[in-house]
């Protein structure tokens, strides 16, 4: 087969790369997904250099498709969020299986790193499966290196059992002062802006922090808009009016599943097991919307998190990612 490489285009292009992306991810990937991401991503970048380091944002994509059969048989996409760490730029380079080996990937990725030089980012960063030794093979002999891990757990919900002594700990926080909530239950900005100084002050504590966080009206977009998201499932810990802790839950329709995506305890309260209470709340809630399994990543230098997951609740281990990181000063120079 031969094949061309071109610009994503959209809204054509939509469903082809859904199906990449399906490809490579745990849950299938909707077309919907992607254009609520575009919606919430300005069509026109906006980048700076800041003492030598790139900031701002902005991305490209392109894909790969069969000039006999026109389906788009791979994705690469490179972009940056104002959030990111100074000077990085994140990417993906994805190809369906039966088409691989066919230097597909490798132009892909020329393509980004190209881009990446062009514009002076200093760092690319990317996710790939731990237990897929071509693609990081594939990492290595680009100059990657692994940085650290994302392992990944699942809860089967259809056969899960709770556990009795577990079952008193919400009971226990309650008569000490702590209420539980959804975000459904208390709607509005103050609401929703406490949420947010709550992760906001939690954030530095997740291994990698890079200084970093979203304003306001950015964290709320992408963290409680869009598909699979509901105020039903940001469950929330108080102490009186104070905030101390949250599990946010995101729902798949198509896998009928949730993600666990984020879990956090105000340091002031951590110790009282309120971040254990949350989860079993959350698997509650996940249950009572029909959800098949759960499933969450922690870091791996997040020890911790991953015991309560695995070792007090139940979680299985699956296939993790890993963190590989390519240092391109090195190349910036070399053009210079």
């Amino acid at each position: 087969m031969t094949y061309c490489i071109r610009p994503m285009k959209v809204p054509g292009d939509y469903e082809g790369v859904a199906r990449v992306l399906s490809s490579w991810q745990a849950d299938p990937v909707r077309p919907e997904v992607l254009v609520e991401e575009d919606r919430k991503i300005p069509e026109k970048g906006n980048l700076w250099n800041d003492n030598g380091k790139l900031g701002g944002h902005d991305r490209r994509r392109w894909v790969a498709v069969s000039e006999e059969s026109g389906e788009i048989v791979g994705f690469g996409g490179v972009f940056r969020a104002p959030w990111n760490a100074p000077g990085e730029l994140w990417h993906s380079v994805i190809v369906l299986p039966e088409h691989r080996h066919q230097g597909i990937g490798r132009t892909l990725y020329g393509c980004i790193e190209q881009w990446a030089t062009e514009i002076g980012a200093s760092r690319l960063v990317q996710q790939v499966k731990e237990n897929d030794p071509e693609a990081i093979r594939f990492a290595e002999n680009r100059s990657f290196t692994e940085e650290r891990r994302m392992f990944e757990s699942k809860l089967d919900l259809t056969a899960y059992q709770p556990d009795p002594d577990l079952e008193g700990i919400l009971d226990g926080l309650e008569n000490v002062g702590i209420s539980f909530f959804t975000l459904a239950d208390i709607p509005g900005e103050e609401s929703e802006r406490k949420l947010y100084e709550l992760c906001k002050k939690t954030h530095p504590d997740i291994p990698g922090y890079d200084g970093s966080f979203p304003d306001f009206p950015r964290w709320r977009e992408w963290t409680l808009e869009g598909p699979g998201v509901s105020p039903d499932n940001a469950l929330i810990a108080a102490d009186g009016d104070r905030f101390v802790g949250l599990v946010h839950l995101v729902w798949n329709e198509e896998s009928r599943s949730m993600y666990h995506e984020y879990t956090c305890t105000d340091r002031e309260y951590r110790g009282r097991r309120i971040a254990l209470a949350l989860k079993l709340l959350g698997i509650r809630t996940a249950i009572r919307q029909g959800a098949r399994h759960l499933r969450t990543h922690n870091d791996s230098m997040n020890a911790p998190m991953l015991r309560i997951n695995r070792d007090v609740i139940g979680f299985v281990a699956e296939p993790g990612l890993c963190r590989m990181v390519k240092d391109l000063e090195g190349i910036l120079s070399e053009k210079t």
